[in-house]
């Protein structure tokens, strides 16, 4: 509804218009009589530049809103008059005012903002990157011990004269880990604010990305390495000093259950990265339900060796072979490090308006960063916030 001078200081003072020459990533400002009568040609070379929208009529937002789509781009609209109702509802997030909005606005939206707190969009954000991310930790950390799991019992039954290297109960056990433990563990990490330096997500993008497949790969394999280690080659690689094991006895399927459930244990603490940083540990003190987790499963597993008995089809185990069984368990924190110094880059999907952004860019210069792309945001032209 402004006259496109206001609208223009409006932006500049929140960070959203920065005018120039497209070779400096400079912006553009437009009227709506003037956006709507853009040939659809002129309308793909005018978008990937454009960031402010003054004099637009509920029809402008809403062809906005359509051709950044038809771009590719996923796109948030912000709003709380009625004339907004038509782009709110077309958007692919609809962010409404809960008390200035009218109710046209608020039923059309798909969050209303209680407090009309615009900076409560970023909290939404923080939290909608965590939860994703948190996802993708579980999956990283059940893919791994479904392949381990499942390979050993069977090739194990197929091996061992028909009898499974690991008891229905013990897989029942595995499984609780697998599945509640670690989703309380892995899903229950409070956000942190690194998660808003890095670019959104794209649509076309695999939930389970390169970096994941490497490290469920690695992992999956020395785990396997161990597993049949102990499994065919126990009473050859056992230290002496630990007494004889006598093989295919429960014994010895003890052992190998009790260092398969720690090698778990300790992928769990690497599946909190999912990227290539080194330190797993890192704000590990801040979740105290990880923490939590991380106890319990130990105590109910000390307890389910030593005390189970014909039950969980486990012998005690001494000091010694608990130690043992701890530190083949902890090797997976080696093996994490290794596989993060591998240098695999995840697949990158750049979106059409960044695309044609550095298409205008590279004629002039090849070093400009990311922090010259500015977002466009779309909003109530007579509002003060972005």
């Amino acid at each position: 509804g402004d006259n496109i001078i206001t609208a223009e200081n409006i932006a500049r003072k929140c960070g959203i218009f920065t005018p120039g020459d497209s070779a400096r990533g400079g912006g553009l400002s437009m009227e709506g009589p003037a956006f709507r009568a853009l040939s659809p040609d002129q309308m793909a070379r005018v978008l990937p530049r454009l960031q402010v929208l003054a004099r637009s009529s509920p029809t402008d937002k809403q062809l906005l809103v359509q051709e950044l789509q038809r771009m590719g781009e996923v796109v948030a609209v912000t709003g709380d008059g009625t004339n907004d109702g038509p782009a709110l509802k077309l958007a692919d997030i609809g962010f409404s005012m809960g008390l200035s909005g009218t109710e046209v606005a608020i039923a059309a939206s798909d969050v209303v903002l209680q407090d009309d707190n615009f900076a409560s969009i970023v909290v939404s954000l923080l939290w909608g990157r965590n939860i994703y991310d948190s996802i993708r930790k579980f999956l990283q950390f059940q893919l791994t011990v479904n392949v381990v799991a499942v390979t050993i019992a069977l090739i194990g039954s197929i091996l061992t004269d028909g009898r499974s290297p690991l008891d229905a109960v013990q897989l029942l056990w595995v499984n609780l880990i697998m599945d509640t433990l670690a989703a309380l563990a892995l899903a229950t990490e409070p956000p942190t604010p690194e998660l808003l330096k890095r670019p959104p997500n794209s649509k076309a993008e695999n939930l389970i990305s390169r970096r994941m497949w490497r490290n469920i790969i690695m992992q999956a394999a020395f785990q396997l390495g161990v597993c049949f280690g102990i499994l065919y080659a126990a009473d050859t690689v056992w230290p002496d000093w630990l007494g004889t094991i006598d093989m295919n006895t429960t014994h010895h399927y003890t052992i190998l259950f009790n260092s398969f459930v720690f090698m778990q244990v300790f992928n769990e603490i690497n599946s909190r990265e999912l990227d290539n940083r080194l330190n797993v540990f890192r704000n590990l003190h801040r979740s105290h339900l990880f923490i939590a987790v991380l106890i319990i499963t130990v105590a109910i597993q000390f307890v389910f060796v030593q005390y189970g008995g014909k039950f969980t089809e486990c012998e005690p185990l001494s000091l010694y072979e608990w130690f043992v069984c701890v530190g083949i368990g902890s090797i997976s924190l080696i093996i994490g490090v290794i596989q993060r110094l591998i240098p695999i880059q995840n697949k990158m999907y750049n979106s059409s308006i960044n695309d044609s952004h550095n298409d205008d860019a590279e004629h002039t210069s090849n070093d400009k960063g990311d922090d010259e792309k500015m977002p466009l945001l779309l909003g109530n032209a007579n509002q003060t916030h972005p």
